[in-house]
């Protein structure tokens, strides 16, 4: 299957997300570097990166598979995005922009899993 990813919606939001992520986690105290600055990174590429690696993919099973890690990895950057706020380390703008992001980002990608899965239950 011939997938570019750059032109799928969902990576396109995964992708300005890990800038976004990038931007607001670079003023973290230095203590967090290899702490939540890395863990919240790792989390946004590995959602921009799933989507890609699974566009790859030749199946759709396989294409699935990795759009769902990318899921599982957008709920993982949702709680840090969280926690990051509760502690201070991004004020309520940012946290405000993130958040719309990443509920924009989520809604997408799950709406793409759903579309490919429909089909597959109605064989």
């Amino acid at each position: 299957m011939g997938r570019d990813y750059r032109n799928i919606k969902a990576w396109q939001l995964a992708d300005r997300l890990v800038i976004e992520v990038y931007k607001a986690s670079r003023d973290f105290p230095k203590s967090e570097m290899f702490g939540l600055t890395s863990q919240m990174r790792r989390a946004a590429v590995s959602v921009a990166a799933n989507i890609v690696e699974g566009s790859a993919r030749k199946s759709l099973n396989e294409y699935l598979h990795f759009l769902y890690i990318a899921l599982g990895s957008l709920a993982e950057l949702g709680y840090y995005l969280k926690l990051c706020a509760e502690i201070g380390y991004i004020d309520e703008s940012q946290e405000h922009s993130l958040d719309g992001l990443f509920q924009q980002t989520i809604k997408t990608l799950r709406a793409l899993i759903n579309f490919i899965e429909k089909p597959k239950s109605n064989v």
